[in-house]
């Protein structure tokens, strides 16, 4: 099990592919306020329109998704990252297939990243809590995009003709793994993570009660460790 090693020398380009509208925040913010603080470059691609997260019976698909590029811009901002992308498949509906897989590499051979964050696919449950099944979806086509669809040239030839070239990801950091191997400190962080999330206001109803399960769950990763707070991943490096 290691420290977070990625913010050792040169500055880093980190792209963060997630389903939804917030799970940038809810899985990495920490993470990402402090490789944006230590000069490492960070876009996000959200793969969803995030129109299917609400139980107000007034609220339609269309004014949600919107309301929340807003809030996810606006979270992003806090972070420090420099672009969101928004893919808009339908929330709740996607599947790993070639759709989803080219739309993702297509991401990956234009912002050419060291370092992609996404989804673990393998993680279905956690304790008391099923994994949304657009997290496994996107985790697995993002797996499969990084390797071997954006890597290799024969892949994907429409992308080649839209001039984007072969990209080979160096570093994959996945989000909710059962067995994590990588801490990454957020003791300073935190903070920012926390004002981050409160950009998400059509998601979270009680924010004093989840910064409570928050600090308690950043506490207990980095406990026996020489941090206070942390976040955890499970890290593939490719050699």
């Amino acid at each position: 099990m290691t420290d977070d090693p990625a913010t050792a020398h040169p500055p880093k380009r980190a792209l963060v592919i997630v389903a939804h509208p917030d799970d940038p925040e809810f899985a990495a913010g920490g993470t990402i306020a402090r490789w944006t603080g230590e000069g490492h470059v960070v876009w996000y691609v959200i793969a969803t329109d995030g129109s299917k997260g609400s139980s107000d019976p007034a609220m339609t698909p269309d004014r949600l998704a919107a309301l929340r590029q807003v809030e996810q811009r606006a979270a992003a901002t806090a972070l420090g990252v420099t672009a969101v992308t928004f893919l808009g498949f339908v929330d709740g509906e996607i599947a790993p297939d070639l759709d989803l897989r080219h739309a993702i590499t297509r991401e990956i051979r234009r912002f050419r990243p060291d370092i992609v964050v996404t989804h673990d696919p393998a993680s279905l449950y956690w304790d008391n809590f099923i994994n949304h099944p657009d997290h496994r979806a996107v985790g697995q086509a993002t797996l499969d995009a990084i390797y071997p669809t954006a890597r290799d040239r024969l892949n994907a030839a429409h992308l080649l003709a839209e001039g984007l070239e072969p990209h080979v990801v160096r570093e994959v950091y996945l989000t909710g793994p059962h067995r994590p191997d990588t801490y990454s400190d957020i003791s300073a962080t935190l903070d920012r993570k926390l004002a981050a999330l409160r950009a998400h206001k059509s998601q979270i109803g009680d924010f004093e009660a989840m910064e409570k399960r928050l600090r308690d769950r950043h506490a207990g990763f980095a406990e026996g460790r020489e941090m206070t707070y942390a976040e955890v991943f499970k890290r593939i490096e490719f050699l």
